[in-house]
């Protein structure tokens, strides 16, 4: 199984299908996926593997890219995609059970476990060391420009929180005791300072390169292979050096970045309102208060610096979707804690499968100050 989905799944351009062939491939999808669903809810899964594969079909952002996961599942299924109603779904249970939970499980494992454990991880300015010298993680003239150009074009603000970066306050300040923001406030005491980040819509570990490529399909192609499935076309975005544009980040808080990186929070756009959204979470109101949210982000006076993709912000949306509806979301989650837990866990039992996995691929350790 393992090995026909690397030799199906990539495909570079969706299939030309008719509409009643379509429409037929939809429905034949949905009575098998949803026959396991019920099944799969009354078993101890980690995470709801049939559901996990219907919602990504679900949540697909074009007919195009439908037809195009359809067209992988019918040939690991070894099913035409058009036909009556002539599969036995009882009989079949256990070939086409396998199909669905060996699916679910490679885009798990090839997509949304590194999205969700590298997200959050967008290299950053450390702060200043000893003798004020600047430390760097990542490439030190790539860092800064995105986050100047972010910093800039955010009016260094959060873009949710509105709260005003402490660093460039404290610049201001320094000249001046009447300093103000860009938008000609005062920097008042009544103001709120916080030391803001650049996160990056979709994480920029998706730009790694691996060594031993030759030997073993590379993790990070697979990821993207998989995500120009999801959204046909969305590669030529976050290409290379693209992915550092500020298209693909916004300026955050630490703690709305860690949540927003781990797909916990998502922008819901308004309709008929030009760069507005809706600023929603997933996890408990008690955590972040102020939240839902409707928030305008900002643009430059000449729009010389790239506003955060609509696209790009969807796709992320989709994703924090499919993760926390599916279960697998709180599975990572469980990952994670299981390997912070380790030492102390009575049974000694962790997730370490997977864990030792990400490491070999390189989505883990990936420290960031």
């Amino acid at each position: 199984m393992h090995s026909s989905l690397e030799s199906i799944i990539f495909y570079s351009s969706p299939p030309l299908w008719d509409t009643d062939k379509r429409a037929q491939g939809k429905a034949r999808f949905y009575r098998i996926v949803q026959y396991f669903e019920k099944v799969a809810a009354n078993d101890n899964r980690p995470y709801n593997q049939p559901k996990l594969v219907r919602l990504t079909y679900d949540y697909a952002r074009s007919e195009a890219s439908k037809d195009m996961f359809l067209q992988v599942f019918f040939h690991l299924a070894e099913l035409p995609i058009e036909g009556e109603d002539d599969i036995n779904l009882h009989d079949e249970s256990g070939r086409l059970g396998s199909v669905v939970s060996e699916f679910a499980d490679y885009l798990f494992a090839n997509l949304f476990l590194p999205l969700r454990t590298s997200s959050g991880k967008t290299p950053q300015l450390s702060p200043q060391g000893e003798g004020g010298v600047q430390h760097f993680v990542g490439t030190p003239e790539l860092v800064a420009s995105l986050r100047g150009e972010c910093l800039l074009r955010d009016r260094y603000r959060c873009v949710i929180s509105r709260r005003f970066d402490y660093e460039e306050a404290a610049r201001r300040l320094e000249n001046s005791p009447d300093a103000v923001d860009n938008d000609g406030s005062l920097l008042s005491a009544e103001a709120q300072f916080d030391r803001l980040e650049v996160a990056h819509i979709l994480p920029h570990s998706l730009t790694k390169t691996e060594k031993g490529a030759e030997l073993v399909r590379s993790s990070t192609q697979a990821a993207l292979d998989i995500l120009n499935m999801f959204d046909n076309g969305v590669l030529h975005l976050i290409e290379g050096s693209d992915i550092d544009r500020p298209r693909n980040a916004i300026t955050l808080t630490s703690t709305l970045h860690a949540s927003f990186g781990s797909f916990h929070l998502f922008f819901e756009p308004v309709p008929d309102k030009e760069n507005t959204y809706r600023i929603q979470s997933f996890r408990s109101p008690l955590l972040l208060r102020n939240l839902p949210v409707v928030r305008e982000l900002f643009l430059t006076e000449d729009r010389n610096i790239e506003p955060p993709s609509p696209r790009l912000l969807a796709l992320h949306r989709a994703i924090g979707h499919i993760l926390h509806l599916s279960g697998a979301g709180d599975y990572i989650d469980r990952i994670l804690r299981d390997t912070e837990w380790k030492d102390t866990r009575a049974d000694g039992s962790t997730q370490l499968g997977h864990l030792v996995s990400l490491k070999i691929q390189g989505w883990l350790g990936q420290e960031v100050h």
